[in-house]
């Protein structure tokens, strides 16, 4: 009582200096308004401390900031101000009342008896260090900044991101819902049996749970219309409340310290050791004198089938005696010892006192209904579960920050003092129960055993009345605030837009009273009454409550790890230790009071996290989770920068480079669709596109772009990074992207970029300068090419491709790019049901049934399913030096054997074609009239080609095509004309039925005057083909047979 009383005078003086603090930047001109308005120093000086008490007093209310703002908009005039409140007033008495409820009045000595003193203090204990470190973290959070109404909800959310603070919130919405049902069954229990025991509708014993329901659900009704109709009405009966919940815990100390003087006169009846049950008897004796004559009591029908003297009685009854004993022997009695330790048991056991002596017998009936039994079956970690609830209420001064005059300097020291009081309420009460009531009357959970009195109601001085009427509208009190609280939670987490489908809960009356999110309130609270066992509810709400606070801990944790610039709280006596210590002792007690609803309340929270990531609206709220998730980036960076990449972790990063139209719309959105198809490898995608120009000029257009990459990536589900750069021209800015996109060890490996379609019609040759520049610089940059022809054919990624294959035409070996896409492509539902096909090409004389076996051999070691065919093509169309360009990695040396021709044999015979091409050409070019020097690189079209074919007999090799070094002379490009036209035709053949063709891609010839040749052969390699994509190598091997 003194503790309380001295931290209630200190709250006091603190609540009042604080207003002295100035608060700059936050309404300084208010500080002290409603104190000094209309008063002069002389007249504040002289006013009472006993006014000033009562004025706030007058304004007192237990409901949260939005709550008032509310209220407020009720009143006619709407200007009257919400009082700004100290740190007594506005947080210490909210969180006192909150904390204070139905489990101390109605479970508490039944926790002691129970658990026995030793473990009811270690309960008590474990749960006021977790709140305590709780409000520890809270504080340094809620002081880093103003805490705006949503209290817990807020702080989490925006120290945590919107992913955790929705999960959490609903979490925290639940655990108060709930909460609103523990305490509507804690008014009904008090009603029913201590107040109106003969207001029961059905009879008791097993239909006791059926009064709970329909009682509870009419009180849950008749509350909900009151919060419905406005809550000043609840407003108004706030002090009211708190009166009960203080005169109820003043009359217990009374009534201890009263045992040292007399301990009161309630008894209980013993027969043998069994406590009995003493609601229909008076006189503690099997029979009793009246005039002389002997007679039963009322106590003897209960174990005998008539009234009468020469019944026939239960053996028990008739072989051990009746004894009377003090319920509450005192403080001076020595009951402590007897009640240091446990005494748990299952169902039905029966209530006994160890020390009183009792005859065995062997029973013949389970009749119990006599004695004192335990209704349910008890074990430490249950009565943990069961009492947690009894320390909630530590968010109430956190919740109602925008009504303090100085929050930052308040909500520490109300909450902190607040708990340190409860916690000495708490432990107190242990000590004291156990040190002054009978052990057998303690584990009496309803008071059976002292005239259905509640425990704590005997103990209690003057009368157990005050603790029974002070208990009943503290709880009704505590019902009517979750239902204000909850609905207005809800609201708050629906009004942020982060879960979609709770919008319709933002919404309410013109004064903005939450109506839907009320009715959903009363739905779920409706579901813990239906279950009408306080014991059972209160492990439900302990597992959303302790989710609550351990995410409160870990975001304190997260920020002071992280130590970002924005992390200044005026709290100062806060460690990220104290932060880890309560988030595992929080964990640990989650698992303590009920490992299933642990992991229920998980999977709730993991589903709505999940949901919020892939449904909920994208929120920047520079969470603490961005800000580790920027610490272990740059981590990772740095750690993939050490170590070269390994050829089994290689996977496609690719660049995209897009184009922009003249209204700034993605000229090709199918390529986005394309990128998100081949990200089964699950690589980097950075997506980039070019503006000419200078940024000054055009740095709105680049901004507008890219906002318009981004729609296009998010339609298409690419998950990727976009930017767009001005550049002076498309070539300078495609170089610059190729050179510098990316970060560290997360730069691109490959480039992905249409065809260009229209370069033979383009006025300049900008178009074709630019693609083959892109060629060339990706080479020299040792990086993969990829050029979709057509690529507005390709499918989107909702079509699905229901057959068809996947060809894949290996000419020369480019470190197994060609083998992988493939497999990417087939990883994606588009592509799933297509099957891979790999051509490969020989001579006439080659031995192919070999080459295929070998060929399957190298692709069952890669892992790959696909179909091998070997193209046979004519001497004229193909050289052994051709076959020497298509050798495979590790079947290397077993394909040169296949060829029957020594190396020396073949580099004769491949020089011999050579030569005998170049003289047939040559005698053929002098022929030509008017051929000039300078139309040596002329353009040579597929019309051209139909007539010089007939003058040639013998064609080029395919192999020339991708290696064009030599190129001098117009009847080379004839030769690579014939080629192209030859290996068009077979692929045309083979693969015209196909959903998408993958060939090699020749590189460039290093003189630029050969430019128009070079896409003129690759129009032709082309031709006739729906979808195509070329492939270019970037120099390394991108798959291996190796695990």
């Amino acid at each position: 009582m003194c503790l309380t009383v001295c931290v209630f005078f200190l709250c006091i003086s603190l609540g009042d200096d604080s207003q002295r603090e100035s608060r700059p930047f936050i309404n300084p001109d208010n500080d002290g308004e409603h104190y000094y308005d209309g008063k002069n120093m002389e007249e504040m000086d002289s006013t009472p401390m006993v006014s000033s008490l009562l004025n706030k007093l007058a304004n007192y209310t237990n409901l949260t900031q939005g709550v008032r703002e509310h209220e407020e908009a009720e009143n006619e005039d709407g200007v009257r101000r919400v009082p700004q409140m100290g740190t007594f007033i506005g947080v210490y008495l909210p969180c006192m009342q909150n904390i204070l409820g139905v489990i101390l009045f109605l479970r508490l000595t039944w926790i002691v008896g129970t658990a026995g003193i030793l473990g009811s203090f270690a309960i008590v204990s474990m749960c006021c260090i977790c709140t305590l470190l709780t409000a520890i973290s809270m504080s340094a959070i809620a002081t880093n900044g103003v805490v705006p109404a949503g209290g817990s909800y807020y702080m989490i959310s925006r120290s945590l991101g919107p992913e955790f603070g929705g999960a959490v919130g609903l979490c925290f919405y639940l655990g108060t819902t709930f909460a609103g049902s523990l305490y509507i069954l804690g008014t009904i229990e008090i009603l029913l049996t201590y107040i109106i025991p003969t207001a029961t509708l059905f009879e008791e014993g097993a239909a006791m749970p059926n009064n709970m329901r329909v009682y509870g659900t009419c009180c849950l009704v008749l509350m909900a219309l009151v919060v419905f109709v406005g809550v000043k009405y609840v407003n108004k009966l706030a002090l009211v409340f708190l009166a009960c919940v203080i005169l109820s815990i003043m009359a217990t100390y009374a009534g201890v310290i009263k045992t040292l003087i007399e301990p009161p006169e309630f008894k209980i009846c013993l027969l043998g050791n069994r406590t009995l049950k003493n609601e229909k008897f008076e006189t503690c004796a099997k029979t009793k004198v009246v005039k002389n004559i002997t007679v039963t009591t009322d106590l003897w029908p209960l174990f005998c089938d008539s009234e009468y003297p020469n019944a026939t009685c239960k053996e028990y009854f008739i072989s051990n005696n009746l004894t009377e004993i003090q319920a509450i022997p005192g403080l001076l009695s020595g009951v402590i010892k007897d009640n240091l330790w446990g005494n748990y048991g299952p169902a039905g056991t029966l209530i006994e006192k160890e020390s009183q002596p009792s005859a065995p017998v062997k029973e013949t009936t389970t009749d119990i209904s006599p004695y004192v039994f335990n209704d349910i079956t008890t074990f430490f970690t249950l009565l943990v579960g069961i009492y947690f609830p009894s320390v909630t209420g530590i968010m109430a001064g956190s919740n109602r920050s925008g009504d303090l005059r100085d929050a930052q300097r308040s909500i520490p020291i109300g909450t902190i003092m607040a708990i340190l009081t409860t916690s000495f309420i708490y432990i107190s009460c242990v000590v004291l129960f156990g040190a002054c009531i009978e052990g057998v009357v303690l584990r009496d959970k309803f008071g059976y055993s002292v005239k259905k009195n509640p425990v704590i109601g005997i103990l209690a001085w003057p009368s157990p009345w005050v603790i029974v009427i002070g208990s009943f509208f503290s709880c009704c009190g505590a019902g009517l605030q979750s239902l204000t609280g909850a609905p207005r939670l809800l609201q708050a987490i629906a009004r942020d837009g982060i879960i979609p489908f709770l919008q319709v809960f933002g919404h309410g009356k013109s004064n903005g009273e939450p109506t839907w999110a009320l009715l959903l309130t009363v739905g779920i609270c409706e579901i813990g009454i239906l279950i009408a066992s306080l014991d059972a509810v209160a492990p439900i709400l302990s597992m959303f409550f302790l989710m609550c606070y351990l995410f409160v801990n870990l975001a304190c944790a997260v920020q002071t790890l992280l130590r970002t610039p924005n992390w200044r709280p005026r709290f100062k006596f806060y460690h990220w230790t104290l932060s880890f210590l309560g988030m595992s002792l929080c964990l640990s007690l989650m698992f303590i009071c009920s490992w299933y609803y642990a992991l229920v309340a998980m999977v709730i929270a993991g589903c709505i996290y999940k949901y919020i990531e892939y449904r909920g609206a994208e929120k920047e709220w520079g969470d603490g989770i961005r800000g580790l998730s920027l610490n272990a980036a740059r981590y990772a960076l740095i750690r993939l920068e050490e170590v070269q990449l390994h050829t089994k972790n290689w996977r496609p990063q690719l660049l995209v480079l897009c184009k922009l139209d003249s209204d700034l719309a993605v000229k090709h959105p199918r390529l986005l669709s394309f990128t998100t198809q081949l990200k089964a490898g699950k690589g980097l995608t950075i997506v980039c596109s070019v503006l000419v120009g200078t940024y000054m000029t055009r740095g709105n257009d680049a901004k507008t772009g890219e906002q318009n990459l981004k729609a296009v990536m998010a339609a298409e589900r690419t998950k990727g990074f976009c930017h767009v750069v001005v550049s002076s021209n498309l070539r300078d800015g495609f170089s610059l992207l190729i050179q510098s996109a990316g970060l560290g060890g997360m730069k691109h490996n490959a480039v992905l970029m249409a065809w260009p379609a229209g370069w033979k019609q383009a006025r300049d040759s900008s178009a074709r300068r630019n693609f083959i520049e892109t060629v060339r610089e990706t080479t020299a940059a040792h990086q993969a090419l990829l050029v979709a022809k057509n690529i507005d054919r390709f499918p989107d990624n909702h079509e699905r491709l229901k057959n068809g294959f996947i060809d894949v035409w290996w000419i020369v070996h480019d470190g197994g790019l060609l083998m992988l896409l493939p497999f990417l492509l087939s990883q994606h539902k588009v592509w799933r049901k297509c099957k891979m096909r790999i051509f490969t090409v020989a001579q006439m004389d080659d031995n192919s049934i070999q080459m295929k076996k070998d060929l399957q051999m190298f692709l069952y070691h890669l892992r790959l399913d696909a179909e091998v065919e070997v193209v046979e093509m004519h001497d004229s169309d193909i050289s052994a030096f051709t076959y020497e360009k298509t050798l495979m990695m590790e079947q290397r040396s077993q394909m040169l054997k296949q060829m029957q021709l020594s190396r020396t044999e073949r580099e004769r015979e491949a020089q011999l074609i050579h030569d005998r091409n170049t003289a047939s050409h040559s005698a053929t070019n002098d022929k030509a009239a008017g051929a000039t020097p300078d139309r040596v690189h002329m353009t040579w079209t597929k019309d051209k080609l139909v007539s010089e074919r007939n003058r040639q007999r013998e064609g080029m090799a395919v192999k020339d095509i991708f290696d064009i070094m030599s190129i001098k002379r117009s009847q080379s490009n004839v030769r690579r004309m014939h080629t192209a036209v030859k290996l068009n035709e077979a692929v045309a053949k083979k693969s015209h039925d196909s959903q998408l063709v993958l060939l090699n891609m020749p590189g460039p010839p290093k003189n630029k005057k050969g430019d128009e040749n070079y896409m003129e052969f690759l129009e032709v390699l082309m031709e006739g083909l729906d979808r195509v994509l070329l492939v270019r190598g970037g120099g390394r091997e991108v798959i291996t047979i190796y695990s």
